[in-house]
């Protein structure tokens, strides 16, 4: 196998000897394609365009394809997520008891639209449907860590703490 360049934060060409032990995990098999994207997101925190480049010659699939796979599945993400990552659930539960007050107080507070990361990479927002705790509602989550009966007060407590 040959080695997996990609261009680092000094600007050069280095070897990225992650992405090669998690590619030599599994066979050549176009079948892998949704197990290998899992690992290198969660690797990475999302699919960087190098290894979309290295997966697509590996499995010897077009770039497009793997491009399309990404994007059909919301659980994959082409940009990092932030230190702290904050979900915002806008399913029904939630939404009916003010989730949308307290998206639009995040909105506002890290000054980022859902969907974005702070430049200074601390913050990322995403507005999700169900993190199935719905008689918890309205929720949001930090890393995965469920905050419940949420209030924008609540919101700016957290996070005042985190930063």
């Amino acid at each position: 196998m040959e080695e997996i360049k990609n261009t680092c934060n000094c600007g050069n060409e280095c070897k990225d000897e992650e992405l090669e032990k998690i590619l030599q995990i599994y066979t050549q098999d176009k079948d892998n394609l949704i197990q290998i994207l899992n690992e290198v997101q969660e690797h990475y925190g999302y699919i960087p365009k190098h290894a979309q480049m290295e997966i697509s010659k590996y499995l010897n699939i077009p770039l497009a394809e793997i491009y399309g796979v990404i994007t059909f599945y919301s659980r994959f993400t082409l940009k990092p997520k932030g230190k702290y990552h904050i979900a915002v659930c806008l399913g029904t539960a939630c939404y009916v008891k003010g989730s949308s007050k307290i998206m639009d107080r995040l909105k506002e507070r890290l000054n980022i639209e859902a969907g974005e990361t702070t430049k200074d990479g601390k913050f990322s927002i995403e507005a999700t449907r169900c993190v199935g705790a719905c008689g918890l509602a309205p929720v949001f989550t930090v890393n995965g860590e469920v905050y419940g009966k949420a209030t924008v007060q609540k919101l700016d407590k957290v996070l005042d703490e985190l930063k």
